[in-house]
C-alpha cells in the first residue's frame, strides 16, 4: 500500500481529518517513546483514533506503542498525541515514520513536543535520568528530506542549527525540575537499530559528544524543521549502554523504566504544555 501514499495524497488525509474531527487549531503534536503514556492535565481526553484508520500504509507492532492518536481539546484548541511512533528500523519507509509530524504540519501545528527512552553515554547517569536534547547526531542512514517528499513541505535544505528550540527547552528544563527529574542538556545519537549497539559503537559515540542513544525521533525532527514547527525532544535514559554495565541490554528493561517514570512524565508535559500555551 505504500505505493498510493503520495504528498497529495497525505494533503488530501490532512483535509479529511479536519472535517471528520474538528481540528479547527491544532497547537501541537506530542510523541510518546517506547513505554510511555502521555496525558495533558488540564486538557480534555477526546477521540482516540487507531492509526491504521488515519494513514494507508502498512502498520507494524511494538510492545509499547498503542498505535493510535488522542485528540486533546481545551475549547477551540487541539493537540494531537501520538500513542507510539513509527521506527525505520520497523520497515517504514522514511516518510512513513514522519507521517504524523507533516499531518499535524498541515494541520496548523507550529510545535512538536517528543519523548522518547534512550541509552545513557554517562555512567554516572542513573536509570530515570532526562535529558533536554539540545542538538542529534543522525547515524540512521536515513533522511525524511531525500527525493520527492522533501520537495514538498518546505525548503530542501532547511537550517537545522537550531533544531531544537532554546526557548522550549529552558521551559523544558524548569518543567522537568518541578516534576522531580535529575535533568540535563545533552546531544542525541540516533542509531538505526533494533539491535543495541556494541561496546565499540558506544565508546564512538562518547568520542563524539553523545549524551544519549537511541533509534527513533531524528527523522520527526527533520520533518518538523522543514516544515517551520518549534521542537522540544526529552529523552528519558532507560538503561546504560552497551558496555557501561556488567549485564546485557533488553527492551523490556526499556519499557519497565518508562513505566515507572510515567506519573512524573505527565506532570513534566502538563506543565511544559501549560507554559508553552
Amino acid at each position: 500500500m505504500s505505493a498510493e501514499f503520495t504528498p497529495e495524497g497525505l494533503r488530501e488525509i490532512a483535509r479529511n481529518f479536519s472535517k471528520r474531527y474538528g481540528t479547527t487549531n491544532v497547537r501541537a503534536l506530542l510523541v510518546a517513546g517506547s513505554g510511555l503514556d502521555l496525558e495533558i492535565p488540564a486538557w480534555v481526553e477526546g477521540d482516540e483514533i487507531a492509526l491504521a484508520e488515519i494513514f494507508p500504509f502498512r502498520l507494524h507492532e511494538l510492545p509499547g506503542h498503542r498505535q493510535t492518536m488522542t485528540l486533546w481539546r481545551r475549547r477551540e484548541e487541539t493537540i494531537l498525541v501520538m500513542n507510539g511512533r513509527f521506527h525505520l528500523y520497523q520497515g517504514y519507509r522514511p516518510e512513513e515514520v514522519v507521517a504524523p509530524v507533516r499531518l499535524a504540519g498541515l494541520l496548523g501545528a507550529e510545535v512538536l513536543i517528543a519523548t522518547n527512552a534512550s541509552g545513557a553515554l554517562d555512567p554516572e547517569m542513573t536509570p530515570g535520568s532526562l535529558v533536554v536534547v539540545n542538538d542529534h547526531i543522525n547515524l540512521q542512514g536515513s533522511n525524511p528530506l531525500v527525493g520527492g517528499w522533501g520537495r514538498d513541505f518546505g525548503p530542501p535544505f532547511p537550517d537545522m542549527s537550531t533544531a531544537y528550540d532554546p526557548e522550549l527547552r529552558r521551559l523544558a528544563l524548569e518543567a522537568a525540575d518541578e516534576a522531580g527529574f535529575d535533568v540535563r542538556e545533552g546531544v542525541y545519537a540516533a542509531m538505526l537499530g533494533p539491535s543495541f549497539e556494541t561496546p565499540a559503537e558506544i565508546r564512538m559515540l562518547i568520542g563524539m559528544g553523545g549524551l544519549v542513544v537511541g533509534m527513533s525521533t531524528v527523522p520527526e525532527v527533520i520533518a518538523a524543521r522543514q516544515m517551520g514547527m518549534r521542537v522540544c525532544v526529552l529523552s528519558l535514559a532507560a538503561n546504560p549502554a552497551a558496555g557501561l554495565v556488567d549485564r546485557e541490554l533488553t527492551h523490556e528493561e526499556v519499557m519497565l523504566e518508562g513505566k515507572k517514570a510515567a506519573k512524573r512524565l505527565r506532570s513534566l508535559l502538563g506543565a511544559l504544555v501549560n507554559r508553552v500555551f
